[in-house]
């Protein structure tokens, strides 16, 4: 129970930093929503690697480059799930892209990511 707490405290922390990514390429930078989604999860992704590693799943002993690979695929899946959710929330049904990403991400970081780093990447 303390690893998925702690787990969804460090998908917060990343999930800010995700987030303050994408409103900012967008609202300040002007890009399109679906590119400034892609920025901010790579930038909430290096986030959440770091935080995972070291506090969440407590294997920073463990070798970074197998681990860093493993999450990288585990990644591109999020990444993929995350980018297309956003685009169909919101260039189908007309939602706001923010309410898009969070309904999206809050879907994909329970049912995609904690399974997968918890029995893939960090195990």
């Amino acid at each position: 129970m303390w690893t998925f707490l702690r787990s969804q405290a460090a998908s917060l922390i990343a999930s800010g930093v995700d987030y303050l990514v994408t409103i900012f390429a967008v609202e300040v930078a002007g890009l399109w929503y679906v590119a400034a989604t892609v920025l901010g999860t790579i930038c909430g992704g290096i986030t959440h690697f770091s935080i995972g590693r070291t506090w969440v799943f407590q294997a920073a002993h463990k070798n970074i480059p197998t681990q860093a690979t493993k999450y990288f695929l585990v990644w591109n899946g999020s990444l993929l799930l995350n980018a297309s959710g956003v685009f169909l929330l919101t260039h189908y049904l007309g939602l706001n892209y923010i309410f898009s990403k969070v309904t999206v991400s809050l879907l994909v970081g329970f049912f995609y990511n904690f399974i997968l780093q918890k029995r893939y990447v960090f195990n």
